[in-house]
């Protein structure tokens, strides 16, 4: 998303700055601020802005993306084959190197030195090493984000129907979304475990989410025309509709679980603004937050 696209300052990054800086003098140490939202919802320019505002308050802070722990393609067609083909997609719980995320994390906190990976996109694999971004320790603050920080897994009985075309054509058996819950009920609740703090935005509904993906890939179409190079691997609409069917299943639930002690969520309206009249980010109290 781009910039002129965000959620003013005013409204909710400022108030949101403020909430860290007083949990991080509160930790007295280095904190690691979680935040999560679907697709579209403006998490990487939060980040941005988040990461902008606290550095001129004098702080150093690293970031990190969810995202940049994927697995590489060659590993995920290698799930695809052994256990099913759907996990050739990243972006699920499963598909990413949770171990490298824990590494870097209690790297991060402990105050080390450490190089923290990037992903490749359009080359579909991560990056070499010599190419990952080399962060000094230590830091005050680490801003992790991703479309399911935080997230907490199903019951397993809740599994069986399907929720959408994709479940019901592509994974009728349930295998797919049974192993991906086993997988987020695993190692990422290890890695959750290190939040300090939990933010996490929520649309208005799974339509309004499929509207902003959409936008977000016409965007990138966009800028690739205009910056001459191969817009041919970007999706249709259509591919977007199938494509963010792989996360619906756990966007639906995460909307639905009620915050925990210390979450902040941030309901946004479908032009990605918070709602009206749901109070100050600033000021919410620990597991009351209902933005």
């Amino acid at each position: 998303m781009a910039l002129d696209r965000a959620i003013p300052e005013s409204r909710l990054h400022g108030p949101l700055v403020a909430r860290i800086l007083d949990d991080w003098r509160t930790r007295g140490a280095c904190l690691v601020v979680g935040i999560a939202g679907p697709q579209g919802c403006g998490k990487s320019t939060t980040v941005i802005v988040l990461r902008r505002l606290l550095e001129a308050q004098g702080l150093r802070v690293a970031t990190l993306s969810l995202d940049d722990l994927y697995l590489t393609r060659a590993a995920r067609l290698a799930l695809a084959a052994q256990v099913h083909p759907l996990l050739a997609t990243r972006g699920v719980p499963g598909t990413h190197d949770v171990g490298l995320g824990l590494d870097l994390l209690e790297a991060l906190v402990a105050g080390r030195d450490v190089r923290l990976p990037r992903f490749d996109k359009a080359a579909d694999t991560r990056l070499d090493p010599s190419d990952w971004d080399a962060v000094k320790g230590p830091v005050d603050i680490v801003l992790f984000e991703g479309w399911c920080v935080g997230a907490s897994p199903q019951d397993p009985a809740s599994l069986v129907e399907p929720i959408n075309g994709l479940e019901r054509d592509e994974d009728p058996g349930a295998v797919w979304r049974a192993w991906v819950n086993a997988a987020l009920a695993g190692a990422y609740q290890d890695l959750f475990a290190r939040l300090d703090l939990r933010i996490q935005f929520r649309a208005p509904d799974f339509d309004t989410v499929i509207l902003w993906r959409i936008e977000q890939e016409r965007d990138l179409r966009e800028r690739l025309v205009r910056e001459g190079l191969a817009a041919g691997r970007t999706m249709s609409d259509a591919g977007v509709r199938r494509f963010v069917q792989h996360y619906e299943r756990l966007t639906g639930h995460m909307a639905r679980t009620p915050p925990r002690e210390g979450e902040i969520v941030i309901r946004l309206a479908a032009d990605r603004q918070p709602l009206e009249g749901r109070g100050d980010v600033a000021g919410a109290s620990r597991g009351t937050a209902s933005h």
